[in-house]
């Protein structure tokens, strides 16, 4: 079993007000670095990006942090993402304040944690 750490891009980006509006392709790009580098407990990281942030980070692999962009709306990229990997057994946890998206994370079984928690380990 892995555990698993799933990033709501969009939200953890937007809690940090840093002028990320005036270019959310460099927010998420800065944000995929952070991760990369980050002393975090978690053997696998899956940063999930949305609209114009997709710019800033190509979807795939990149050591240990995963890039997914959502088709259309991130929540329902991570949702999926939650639900694939509780289906494989993997311990997953959701770094969101969104409160909505969390409460629906928990009832997949996954726990979820606030934005800033994550943004403390940066």
């Amino acid at each position: 079993m892995k555990r698993v750490l799933v990033v709501d891009g969009a939200n953890v980006v937007g809690a940090r007000p840093d002028g990320w509006w005036k270019d959310r392709a460099g927010a998420a790009r800065r944000l995929h670095e952070q991760l990369l580098v980050a002393d975090i407990a978690y053997d696998a990281v899956v940063l999930v990006l949305e609209g114009q942030a997709k710019g800033g980070v190509r979807a795939g692999r990149d050591r240990d942090v995963r890039v997914v962009h959502a088709p259309k709306d991130g929540d329902a990229a991570i949702l999926d993402e939650v639900r694939a990997l509780v289906a494989k057994g993997h311990e997953v946890v959701v770094a969101t304040s969104d409160r909505e998206l969390a409460l629906r994370s928990e009832a997949l079984r996954a726990r979820s944690v606030g934005a800033a928690w994550l943004l403390s380990l940066l």
